[in-house]
Formats: C-alpha cells, sequence, structure tokens
C-alpha cells in the first residue's frame, strides 16, 4: 500500500460559481480517476469523504472530492440549488478531470450523493462503475430531514430549517425539482456496473433503500452489507473497508490509466493513439489530443457494446465533415440555413448492382448519406449545398487514393507514433 498526497482544485460548477475540490494522488501510478460525492448538506472535508477518497489513493487510484455549489469552500447561494444543479455539478467535476488529467472510471456518491451519481451517471461516458453508500433509492427522501417545515416552504416559497444542528434554506423550487426525477427507470437504464455499500443499522436512510436500487439495477452488480456501521461511517475502518473493495471490485471493469501531475497539454504531433482497455474483449481507448473516445464492436459480432464499431467511428467523421463543411459554405455565402442533419449507413453491396463501380466482381463498401437541410433557402441553394457536400475533405480521402504504411513501434518511438494501422 502506498501514500497519497493532495492537491487543492477548483473549476467552474454549474450555476456558474466557483467549486472547490481536493484531489487524492497515489504516490504510486495511478490506476485510475475516481469522483466522490458527498451527502446533502455535508462536505467534501466530512470524515467519510476524506476518508474513502484518501484510502482509495493508497490503492492506487485518484480520487477527486468537491463541495458542492453553496456548500463548504465552494461558491454560490445553496438556497438556489437543487437535486438537478447537484447533478450537473457532477458532470462539471467529470469534465474538469477529463479535460485536466482523465475521466472519471468510477463515481462514488454517499447518502444523496449516491441518488445523485447514479442520475450523473449517463452524462459521463467514460465511468465504467457507479458505487452508492447508504444512498436513497427516491432522492425526495431528504425531505424527512425537514418534513415539519414543507408547509412553510410551500407557503413562502422559503424557509430556514435545521439539519443537523445547522440552519440552511429550503426553496419550494428544491421541492418541486427533487419530487421530479423517476428513480426507478433510472436505476433500470443505468448500464454502469454497480456496487450498492448500506448498513442495517441505518437509522438515516433504511436498507430497504438499498435493497430496491439493488432489485432495480441490471447486472453487473453487487450488494455489500456494512454491519455495524453508522449512516456517516464515523469510522475509520468502516471507510477504509468501503475503499478496499471498491478498488478490488472496480479492477475488472476499469483499465490502468496513466498519471499526470499536471493539467494535459494536448498532443500536437497530429496522432490519433487507439489502446486496448480491459473493459472489454475488444474495447479500445481512443485519445485525440485532450479528447478521449471509446470504441468497442457490438454483442452481436463478441463485443461488450462499450462504444462505436470502427465503421460507425468512420461514419461519424464522414457525417461531421459533411455537416461542417455545408456549415462553413453556408456562412461564406449568407445563406438562411438554421440546421443540418446527416445519415449515414454502411453495408456491403455486390459489385455487379452498382452501375458506376470500376469494380466489377465481388462485393464492395457502399455508404448512403441523407442530408437534411432546415431553413429558407431555395431549391437551387439546397442542390448546391449537396454538391458542396461531397467535397467535404474526409469524403475526398475516402475516394481518393490512399497509402497506409504499417510498421513496429519500438521504444525509441515518441508517444503517439507506435502501433499497428
Amino acid at each position: 500500500m502506498s501514500g497519497f498526497h493532495t492537491q487543492k482544485v477548483s473549476f467552474a460548477g454549474s450555476l456558474g460559481d466557483r467549486l472547490t475540490g481536493r484531489l487524492e494522488w497515489p504516490d504510486s501510478e495511478p490506476l485510475a480517476y475516481a469522483l466522490f460525492a458527498h451527502c446533502f448538506t455535508c462536505s467534501k472535508d466530512y470524515l467519510a469523504a476524506t476518508r474513502v477518497s484518501r484510502a482509495l489513493a493508497r490503492r492506487g487510484v485518484v480520487a477527486l472530492r468537491f463541495d458542492f455549489t453553496g456548500l463548504g469552500d465552494s461558491e454560490g447561494d445553496f438556497s438556489a440549488t437543487s437535486f438537478s444543479s447537484n447533478i450537473a455539478d457532477i458532470a462539471c467535476a467529470a469534465a474538469f478531470l477529463r479535460a485536466s488529467y482523465s475521466a472519471p472510471a468510477i463515481l462514488i456518491g454517499h447518502s444523496l450523493g449516491g441518488a445523485a451519481v447514479i442520475a450523473a451517471a449517463t452524462r459521463i461516458p467514460e465511468a465504467r462503475v457507479v458505487a452508492t453508500i447508504a444512498a436513497p433509492s427516491d432522492p425526495s427522501h431528504v425531505i424527512h430531514h425537514f418534513e415539519q417545515r414543507v408547509e412553510d416552504i410551500e407557503r413562502e416559497h422559503a424557509a430556514e430549517v435545521d439539519i443537523a444542528g445547522r440552519l440552511f434554506w429550503i426553496s419550494k423550487r428544491f421541492l418541486d425539482d427533487i419530487g421530479q426525477f423517476d428513480m426507478e427507470t433510472t436505476i433500470a437504464g443505468l448500464g454502469k456496473a454497480l456496487l450498492v455499500f448500506h448498513s442495517p443499522e441505518d437509522d438515516v436512510v433504511g436498507i430497504t433503500h438499498a435493497e430496491r436500487i439493488f432489485a432495480l439495477a441490471a447486472y453487473p452488480k453487487s450488494f455489500v452489507m456494512l454491519d455495524g456501521a453508522d449512516h456517516l461511517l464515523t469510522r475509520a475502518e468502516d471507510a477504509d473497508f468501503v475503499a478496499n473493495t471498491i478498488a478490488a471490485w472496480t479492477a475488472r471493469f476499469i483499465q490502468p490509466r496513466v498519471r499526470q501531475d499536471s493539467p494535459a497539454e494536448p498532443d500536437t504531433s497530429g496522432a490519433v493513439i487507439v489502446s486496448e482497455i480491459s473493459t472489454g474483449r475488444y474495447a479500445q481507448r481512443i485519445r485525440v489530443g485532450r479528447h478521449t473516445l471509446s470504441a468497442d464492436e457490438p454483442r452481436a459480432l463478441g463485443g461488450d457494446d462499450h462504444g462505436p464499431s470502427p465503421y460507425d467511428l468512420l461514419l461519424a467523421s464522414l457525417g461531421s465533415c459533411t455537416a461542417m463543411t455545408i456549415r462553413m459554405y453556408a456562412e461564406r455565402k449568407q445563406l438562411a440555413l438554421r440546421h443540418v442533419e446527416v445519415r449515414l449507413r454502411h453495408t456491403k453491396i455486390h459489385a455487379q448492382d452498382c452501375a458506376d463501380c470500376e469494380t466489377r466482381e465481388g462485393r464492395i463498401d457502399h455508404i448512403e448519406r441523407v442530408i437534411k437541410l432546415d431553413g429558407e433557402i431555395v431549391e437551387a441553394q439546397r442542390m448546391r449545398l449537396l454538391e458542396i457536400a461531397n467535397k467535404c475533405p474526409v469524403h475526398r480521402t475516402l475516394q481518393g487514393e490512399v497509402k497506409i504504411t504499417t510498421r513496429l513501434g519500438t521504444e525509441t518511438d515518441a508517444p503517439g507514433q507506435s502501433g499497428t494501422t
């Protein structure tokens, strides 16, 4: 087990305020990045958040814990926040990690933060695992903290409430927002590996909530009983046990990450780097400068469907280039083009069925491209834009002569210069 060190960070939250966080770095090479969302009205510095994050760092996982808007050291007005803004703050924290280091593969949420990371998971495609600790299956459960003031909040549109000896302003907007979430559908459609922690002695959020989350979720999933633990995991051994279990359980779902002690700079070499990852049989990670994409084969072809297939990415390249080229031309000619949509499909057809193809035998690749143009443009302009679509650089590359050279990489190659094509 290695040590760790802490780095202070800040980033813009969903409401435009500056949010404050702590990155717990392992002293060894990191295995993955994790994002920790604290409980309702807590902060990044309460015992469970600190202990779990640092315990994960000792086990090689970089952990970011941060304060939601209006809490802890973060800027903003708590009374202006909602469950929706918490979800959006989690997405902002993930975006910060993605841009500066690497997107989180693990999302961890405690109490209401657990419900929030479940809801936020669809906004973080790189996340492979969601872990909840003492989380409610319905976020409106948090209302029990101030249920005696609900009528006042409804009548006055806001009221000051006492939660664990601290005063907070709760707005009617908060009540309306938290009651609109269909968590059953969200949990059932999570699409991530799920690890549920709960104590049978939890007197704040009953264990039936964990049972409900676990029952609704699809596999892979596991339920870990925290016997003897309280809701806030105030005992150090409970936090260590949670971190140990998360690190061990998630290992099969995440790929190793490369440590970066300072914000990542874009790769200016122009290389696209594709490498295998351990999340599936054919799963790949694609790095393009600051950007990270995923690729995989569909399940019908033996993959795990963790990302688009190679041909899907090829169509995406042609489609995006087509739309961009049309948009550039329309702006230059000041055409009243409001929206461009490009739909593409790849198939194999018999060469003899293609009247204008040079190849006459076997099967050939066929890409069907349908372009929809919305705006106040006349027919002649539409036909001109259709011609322009065929001039997009990717289109020309696909139809032109392309030479691909392949060699084995060596240890002396700079990053991005090795590998095969």
